[in-house]
């Protein structure tokens, strides 16, 4: 019994003392919470923010590209070789050897612009307009 006042003190609850720690009072634990809520909302609110100058035009021709891709027409596309314009029949290994290396040079030329973007370099204009120039609608 508490000296007095007739009642009897009753120990400090079990949940508080894992949670809280002792010493700790649930002033500080809300504090706390606010302070980490608060460190999210900042986080979340300013992330995308970051974005470089060319964020927006990538994610709109990677979606153009989703769009387009059921389009039998639609796809990569590279100059003809000297030996298709001297009417030389392509092989099949020819044409793979081809799409390849068209495939690398355009997973490339996005890489690279999307590098440049992350850097904020403007030179990703430059970068995404030389992928575009391999993909024909």
């Amino acid at each position: 019994m508490a000296a007095g006042t007739g009642t009897r003190k009753l120990p400090e609850p079990s949940w508080r003392i894992i949670f809280l720690g002792k010493g700790q009072t649930m002033r500080n634990s809300i504090k706390m919470t606010a302070a980490l809520i608060g460190c999210v909302t900042n986080f979340l609110a300013y992330g995308p923010a970051q974005a470089g100058p060319c964020t927006a035009d990538i994610a709109q021709f990677e979606s153009f590209m989703q769009q387009t891709g059921h389009d039998p027409g639609a796809g990569l596309s590279a100059p003809q070789s000297i030996d298709a314009q001297l009417n030389h029949q392509p092989t099949r290994g020819s044409v793979q050897r081809a799409e390849s290396r068209l495939r690398s040079t355009f997973a490339a030329r996005m890489a690279r612009a999307k590098s440049l973007d992350a850097q904020d370099d403007p030179r990703c204009v430059v970068a995404l307009n030389a992928a575009r120039k391999l993909y024909i609608p």
